[in-house]
This record gives structure tokens, C-alpha cells and sequence, in this order.
């Protein structure tokens, strides 16, 4: 299949994906973007809204939708790394009466694991998931076990509660692609869910993709071209977040403790190819740069006390990032402009 059918079939496939999530999800069509936006993109991602909003319902739907293995891991307090990744058990063969160890797969093999309330256990727990976000495996006893392919996790938080909870360390949230903010709906999407919720009407979510079909458009995404301009834009978004650089806005001096590693950089321009593969485009824009800034960046930025005491969050300080930031190179070709959307022959 050449890039052009890549890129169709896979606008296609988002489209019947929302459009399922749809019969159970009301409203939230931003999240269930953002959220099809990371998983196009072989990423990882975390969801944080108060009780309530359905993030675990999201979730779980969108495996449905997907075809693949599901696996839920509920974080406690209580939760030890090898409830997670598995451990070996002796186990006895009784025709030779010999003893061997048998590694016993944990929750984590699977293609899409739910990090439920994420921050509820402790970091030495919440390490346990870094292998395997980052090199896809698990090693145990001192072999690698491989994690099936495609391999996400998608983790929730809740936060407003701070006793029983463990803020994930700045590394291991680095590992995350997106921090997508669920709010609450609107009036008329809450009216709908109460009546949809209270009724005893059972909806049924089809899947779509396959995971063979899945891995073949995450290698669609990876074909879409860049421009140098787009990834240079990319980088001086990234770029003006770390204190200490030259030429620097005063309000990132005066507010920002810690800015962005370069994951930023490779997440921003991926982002912005998946971006555009979901609108049928051929090529990813700085404009599609700037409609992932926000999720990319929001938990890569760390601000300082003097911030926190004038409410100045790291939201805040991305849309200052985002008007102060020329998109597009002085003289360069093309610029920012919309590139041509494919249509079927």
C-alpha cells in the first residue's frame, strides 16, 4: 500500500473509531482526538480529570474498537512492580519429579494496558511500567520477555486528592507523549449522559482495526514529511521553556523552574505528522505544530514557586510561548501554509 491509500485508509479508520467511541462517549470530542492522536502515533499518554468523567469508560472503549488485548491494572497503594510486569514461580514436572522456573506473565502483556489512577502507588511500583513504555520489554530473573506489538499505556489521574497519591517523577512522566485535561461536559452532553446512563438501553461498539491494520498506520504517520521549517518552529517552541538559554521572554525567567528535554521536540513533530495523516494531508504544517503544544508540553514544564503564588500555570505559560513565537521561519518557502488534503481518485 503506497503512502497516499496509507494516509486515506487511515482517515478512514479515525473517522469509524470516533464514530463507535461516540455510541458510548458524549461529547469529549477533543480527548477522544487527542487520545486517537497518541495511539496513531505508537505513544503513550496520560488523562487527568476528577472522578467521574469516564476516562476509564474511554479507555476501555477504544480497545474495543481496536480489536486488541485489554488489560486493566487498578494502582494501589499496596501494588509491587511484579503485579505488573509478572514474576517466575517454581513450578515441578512430576514424570521427572525435576523443579524449573516458569516466568508467569503479569497484566502488562497486553496491546492496550489501563494505568488506572496511576498516582495512587508508589514510584517504585510506578517504575515498573518505564521498561516497558520505553524499550517494549520486561526483563525478569535477567531475561527480556518482548511486550506485544502495538503496545500502549494509557494512564488516568485524578488531580485534586493528595493523601494516598505518588506524583509521577518528572522522568517517567517525560516517557508520556500526551497529558490530555478531561473536563467537565457541557449542559446539553451532561443531560445526555444522565438519560443515556439511566436508561436500559445497551449500545454495542464494533471494532475497526485490527492489529496488523494498526501497526500498518502507525507507519503512515511515521512516512509523513516535514518540512526543516516546521521541525525548526518545533524546536524553538521547546527550546524557549529552558531557563539559562540566550534571548529568553522575561516571563519564562521569572516564572519557569524547569523546561522541556528534547523528547519534546521528537513528540511536538510527531504529533504534528499524526495531526495531519488524521486530516488526510500529505504533509505536517507548523500549524499542526501548534494544535499539539498544549498536551505535548503541559507536563514537561516546571514552574517555579512565584507562578504557583500568582496562579500562572504551565498552560498559561504555552499560550504566551505560542504568541510570542514567529511559525515560521523569516524567507522560508511555504511557511506555515496549509498542505494539500488527499482525496480519493
Amino acid at each position: 500500500m503506497d503512502d497516499r491509500a496509507a494516509i486515506t485508509r487511515l482517515k478512514e479508520a479515525h473517522d469509524q473509531i470516533r464514530k463507535e467511541i461516540g455510541k458510548v462517549i458524549i461529547g469529549q470530542e477533543q480527548v477522544v482526538d487527542e487520545l486517537l492522536l497518541a495511539i496513531f502515533s505508537k505513544s503513550h499518554c496520560i488523562l487527568e480529570g476528577v472522578p467521574g468523567l469516564a476516562k476509564t469508560l474511554l479507555v476501555s472503549t477504544l480497545a474495543k474498537t481496536l480489536n486488541l488485548d485489554f488489560s486493566r491494572i487498578q494502582f494501589t497503594p499496596d501494588l509491587m512492580p511484579s503485579d505488573i510486569t509478572g514474576t517466575e514461580v517454581i513450578q515441578e514436572d512430576r514424570a521427572s519429579g525435576t523443579r524449573n522456573f516458569k516466568f508467569m506473565r503479569g497484566p502488562v502483556f497486553a496491546n492496550v494496558v489501563l494505568a488506572d489512577e496511576i498516582n495512587r502507588t508508589p514510584p517504585k511500583t510506578q517504575a515498573a511500567l518505564l521498561e516497558a513504555m520505553q524499550e517494549r520489554q520486561v526483563t525478569v530473573g535477567g531475561e527480556r520477555h518482548p511486550l506485544p506489538d502495538p503496545f500502549f499505556v494509557l494512564a488516568t489521574q485524578n488531580p485534586i486528592e493528595q493523601e494516598g497519591t505518588y506524583p509521577l517523577p518528572e522522568a517517567q512522566q517525560d516517557r508520556f507523549m500526551l497529558k490530555i485535561q478531561v473536563t467537565y461536559p457541557s449542559w446539553d452532553e451532561e443531560r445526555e449522559v444522565v438519560k443515556a446512563t439511566t436508561s436500559d438501553l445497551e449500545t454495542t461498539v464494533e471494532p475497526v482495526l485490527s492489529g496488523e491494520d494498526m501497526l500498518m498506520c502507525q507507519r503512515a504517520v511515521r512516512r509523513v514529511p516535514v518540512a526543516d521549517h516546521v521541525v525548526e518552529y518545533a524546536m524553538r517552541l521547546v527550546r524557549c521553556t529552558r531557563v539559562g538559554q540566550p534571548d529568553l521572554p522575561d516571563f519564562i525567567t521569572e516564572n519557569v523552574a524547569w523546561g522541556a528535554g528534547p523528547r519534546a521536540c521528537q513528540f511536538l513533530v510527531l504529533g504534528a505528522k499524526a495531526r495531519a495523516a488524521l486530516s488526510g494531508r500529505s504533509a505536517a504544517t507548523c500549524a499542526d505544530v501548534k494544535s499539539v503544544a498544549l498536551p505535548v508540553l503541559r507536563h514537561r514544564i516546571l514552574t517555579n514557586f512565584a507562578a504557583e503564588s500568582s496562579g500562572i500555570d504551565a498552560d498559561h505559560i504555552i499560550g504566551r510561548i505560542l504568541e510570542t513565537t514567529p511559525d515560521k521561519d523569516v524567507g522560508a518557502a511555504g511557511g506555515a501554509e496549509a498542505a494539500p488534503v488527499l482525496k480519493d481518485s
